[in-house]
């Protein structure tokens, strides 16, 4: 099961006690004030992990406690601090505080550690609070208590370029064709119904990442087909490449069908149409009218978007469509620069 969204509850272990307590030994006359100090409590730490992909794990397990510190002792003993647990959570998963909404941290890199709750400090005990002419003190403090939350988690996988397009477009076919990934295929439209990730390799040694996520359909953003939950995976993504299937038998207008799904990326964020894109014509083994291929052709030109016609099934164009993805999957990242508030907004 694919389950990239979650809510847990996590709690950071309370400080223990101080201790009130008084040196009692023989040959020790007025021994004064012994009381140790309150163990602290253990910390809630979240560590970035690649041997998870999904989010499962915390279904049936959405509560996270840490150690309470133990109290302080007699003869000055502190108590010991409280184990702090470590939560993996899959490369990509994004922490935001359930109850605000603020975003706590994002995981991009393998190993990385956060701590999403502190372990409360112990209380002192009453030999802290010795003075010279206060030296017999009966105050101790008790611990603090640790941090809690309630977290969302959200999981964006992590690729170099998304797919997108209406299902049966052709997605998981070509990522069958490019990668060694084997996501379902069959002749009927949401054979995807999470995303798939596959790893295209070049003749260099080089590599880079491909997403195939669930198709779209007209009314994605208001919930139609299986809606737009899975666009996020696509945030990350480097390049898009928009799938248009130009087929007599899909019996839609390729036009309209890539005009359709730029509405549904633009309603789910102005971002997603500005990322640079191809656009991919498939199926033209089954293309008996050229017309069709050539319209789609023209759209992309006028919006300045490279064209690429394919047949994932023979293997037509496959190549020159894989070394134009590997130009944007590897090019080095632009330095960022602060968006401008003149930029229109994409009409489709």
């Amino acid at each position: 099961m694919f389950v990239d969204e979650v809510r847990i509850y996590v709690k950071a272990g309370d400080g223990g006690n101080g201790c009130l307590a008084f040196r009692r030994e023989k040959y020790v006359p007025r021994g004064g004030p012994s009381g140790g100090d309150g163990g602290r409590g253990g910390d809630v730490v979240m560590v970035a992990s690649q041997h998870y992909n999904t989010l499962l794990h915390f279904r049936f397990n959405p509560e996270h406690k840490a150690g309470r510190g133990r109290h302080g002792e007699g003869s000055n003993r502190t108590g010991q601090d409280g184990a702090s647990i470590e939560i993996p959570v899959p490369v990509g998963t994004v922490v935001y505080d359930a109850d605000t909404g603020e975003l706590l941290h994002d995981f991009t890199q393998p190993g990385e550690r956060f701590t999403v709750a502190r372990g409360g400090r112990g209380g002192r005990g009453n030999a802290r609070f010795a003075t010279a002419t206060h030296q017999a003190p009966t105050e101790h403090e008790p611990g603090h208590p640790g941090e809690e939350r309630r977290l969302r988690l959200e999981l964006k996988l992590l690729a170099d370029v998304g797919l997108v397009g209406f299902p049966n477009a052709g997605k998981s076919t070509l990522i069958s064709r490019l990668s060694a990934a084997r996501p379902k295929i069959a002749a009927y439209p949401f054979t995807t119904l999470e995303p798939n990730l596959g790893v295209v390799r070049l003749d260099d040694f080089r590599s880079f990442v491909i997403a195939d996520i669930p198709g779209l359909i007209e009314g994605a953003h208001l919930g139609h087909g299986l809606g737009i939950q899975f666009l996020r995976h696509i945030e990350r993504t480097r390049l898009l490449a928009h799938l248009v299937d130009v087929s007599d038998a899909s019996g839609r207008d390729p036009e309209e069908d890539f005009r359709t799904v730029m509405r549904e990326l633009s309603a789910f964020s102005a971002a997603l149409p500005r990322k640079p894109m191809l656009v991919v014509a498939t199926k033209l083994d089954a293309l008996q009218d050229p017309s069709r291929l050539e319209a789609l052709r023209r759209l992309a030109e006028s919006e300045g978007l490279p064209f690429f016609p394919i047949s994932a099934v023979a293997g037509q164009g496959l190549d020159a469509l894989r070394y134009a993805m590997a130009e944007y999957a590897l090019r080095p990242p632009a330095p960022e620069s602060e968006p401008s508030s003149a930029a229109a907004e994409p009409e489709f």
